[in-house]
């Protein structure tokens, strides 16, 4: 298995990114540790993996405090000795957010998911690098949607805020790869399994006077695969990512977009 005997760590492990991330660590043979803010909706996270033969513990911990953060890893170490992967899968609610076009949209909500984004990263890759300098190896894993990278319309702060968690990995690895700690950033399109992406699509048709799901087929025709990325692929990518098979990858940014972005 790819993550045998490693310690990874999931942030809003409750969310649709963080669980499916969560259960395929898991299936790969990793000690999942999930935490969100949520108690009953990590537990239920947890039996799943539980019921699948792996092992998984839960804490509530909100990814934007740093002292809680802090404490959270501490206990992990002393638990487990270590922490071999940090993936943080936080997520905001578009409303409010998406869906308005600049001229309209109020700057405390243009800041918000650049601030929230930002903050809630650099807590969690710091406070876990922290551990992983120390043991010479590690991996510090975000995901963003195709915003960071094109450019398009009603989406507010989130595409800023997207792009900077790119460029937030960008300097983590400038940073932390010479001591063995890698940053890696997966881009996806839209993942229309995912509850968010209803929302945020429904936001954007409402705007735009589309049907959601004309609005859905549309982003998927624009892919060379004529599809929108997977949550499952995105979560396989990421234990491959994870694993000693992608150590000369750091600083990087995993496109998984399925041609919608080419490089």
């Amino acid at each position: 298995m790819l993550l045998e005997n490693k310690n990874v760590v999931v942030y809003g492990a409750s969310g649709a990114v963080g669980s499916a991330v969560a259960r395929a660590f898991a299936d790969e043979g990793a000690k999942v540790f999930l935490t969100g803010r949520n108690r009953e909706s990590i537990d239920a996270v947890a039996k799943e993996i539980a019921a699948a033969g792996s092992t998984a513990e839960t804490a509530v911990v909100d990814a934007g405090d740093e002292k809680a953060v802090t404490e959270h890893l501490a206990a992990v170490v002393a638990d487990a000795g270590s922490i071999d992967v940090s993936f943080n899968a936080i997520g905001i609610s578009p409303r409010g957010l998406q869906g308005i076009p600049l001229a309209d949209l109020p700057v405390e909500n243009f800041l918000r998911p650049i601030t929230t984004y930002t903050r809630a990263h650099f807590v969690t890759a710091k406070s876990a690098a922290r551990h992983m300098i120390p043991q010479r190896s590690g991996v510090i894993m975000m995901n963003t949607p195709e915003p960071a990278r094109l450019p398009m319309p009603l989406v507010g702060g989130m595409s800023v805020g997207w792009a900077a968690m790119e460029g937030l990995n960008r300097a983590l690895s400038a940073e932390w790869a010479q001591h063995g700690v890698r940053a890696i950033c997966l881009r996806t399109t839209g993942m229309a399994e995912t509850p968010t992406i209803h929302t945020v699509f429904g936001l954007h048709a409402d705007a735009i006077g589309m049907a959601k799901d004309q609005l859905l087929e549309m982003e998927g025709a624009m892919t060379h695969r004529k599809r929108l990325t997977a949550l499952d692929e995105l979560a396989q990518a990421a234990v491959l990512l994870a694993s000693d098979r992608a150590s000369a990858m750091t600083g990087t940014v995993a496109n998984l977009t399925g041609g919608l972005i080419v490089d």
